[in-house]
This record gives C-alpha cells, structure tokens and sequence, in this order.
C-alpha cells in the first residue's frame, strides 16, 4: 500500500470522526447544561435561520444521536474514500441545500438532527454510483442500500414527531449533487477487454477491402512445415 493509498485511508476514517465527535460533544453539553432547542430549524421565521447552520448538529436524546452516529459515519467514510475530489463540496451542498428547502417548505415546528445529511448522502452514493457505471462504486451503492435501504420509508409523513421534510430534502439533495457532478470524480473503469482487442488488431497486417486477407494456418514448430 502507497503513501498516497493511506492517506486517503486515513481521511476517511479521521474527518468523519471528527464531525461525530463534535455531535456528540454538543449533545453532552446539551444533557448537562440545557436544552439548545433554541438553534434548532424553525421554517419560515427569522430567527429559525441559524438552524440551517445549527439543527443537524442537535439531537433530542441519546437514542436520536446514537441512530443518527452510525449511518452518517458509515456514509462519510464510504464519500472521502471513494469522492476525494467531490467529498467538501457535496456535503456543503446537502448540508446547506437540505436546511434552506426545510426552512422554505418544512411544517412550522422546530426541526432538529443530523439525519437529512444520513439522506442526503445515502442518495449521493447510491444515484451516483448508478450513473458512473464504474464496479467499484456500483459495489458501494449495494452496500449501502443494503444497510439502509430501508430508511427510503422516512421520507413519508407516517410519524409527525419525525422531520421527513428534512428526510426528504436531504435525499433530493443527494440526489441533486450526484447529477451535478456526474462528470467530475472517480472516472469510469477501463474495459480490460477493449485493450486486448485492440492489442490483436494490432498484430494482423492491414486488411485492404478490395484484396482478400491470406491467413496461414499452421502449429508452431511443426517439423512437417517447412
């Protein structure tokens, strides 16, 4: 493995930690010294316009940030290690996109969590790999449809203690950047097969459409075959 290899192991697994430590070291704050409802997203109000920078790094309790922790690391990992070159600015742009529609669209409550980001890069992976056609990302979109394909169902208004709005943006997001940004990243894969053919055209003398090409047939270092 490469210098250059590691380090790319090695950001994908620091800057994601880096985030989640910071959720968790807001949220700790939060249960000893009170509540931060006050940053949350709150659609459509002045002062609910911090929110779009504070809300995703808010959590209720401990089961909302534990259920929130996992899938954004697994998913942040899987966005540094395989769209170095895109990692920043995508999750800009669901970050900020996903906050600006919910405080356009969103029902007037406060809105609070990181799981719009957990959307939004799930749909980033699993539309961009679609679109790039490239194995290796195409591996990654089943891995993370497998692990949480199910989340799709958080986008419906089925519990109203839940922000599907932010659900909901945030995959539109994801989904927004992957088009975008379809012709920038990881470029596709190099069909093995194509070179090799290319290689044997090579190896054959020009055919002249008008004159029928000579193929001698033979096995080499056939003591019959002068």
């Amino acid at each position: 493995m490469d210098r250059q290899e590691k380090n790319r192991i090695f950001l994908s697994i620091y800057l994601p930690g880096i985030f989640i430590l910071l959720l968790w070291v807001i949220h700790l704050y939060q249960f000893f010294m009170g509540n931060l409802d006050a940053f949350g997203l709150l659609p459509r109000k002045t002062s609910g316009l911090i929110g779009i920078l504070t809300a995703p790094l808010i959590h209720a309790d401990f089961t909302h940030i534990i259920s929130n922790s996992i899938p954004l690391y697994i998913c942040l990992a899987l966005l540094f290690y395989s769209y170095r070159s895109l990692a920043y600015k995508t999750f800009i742009i669901i970050y900020l996109g996903s906050g600006i529609l919910v405080w356009i669209f969103a029902r007037p409550n406060i809105h609070i969590g990181a799981s719009g980001l957990v959307y939004g890069l799930f749909g980033f992976l699993f539309l961009s790999g679609l679109i790039r056609r490239n194995i290796n990302l195409l591996a990654i979109t089943l891995l993370v449809t497998f692990l949480y394909g199910s989340i799709v169902w958080g986008i419906m208004p089925m519990d109203l203690k839940v922000s599907w709005e932010s659900h909901l943006f945030g995959l539109l997001m994801g989904f927004f950047c992957a088009l975008i940004f379809r012709n920038q990243g990881p470029p596709p894969p190099i069909d093995p097969f194509e070179d090799e053919e290319d290689e044997d055209d090579n190896l054959l003398p020009p055919n002249n459409p008008e004159e029928p090409r000579v193929i001698y047939m033979y096995r080499e270092n056939d003591p019959n075959i002068n």
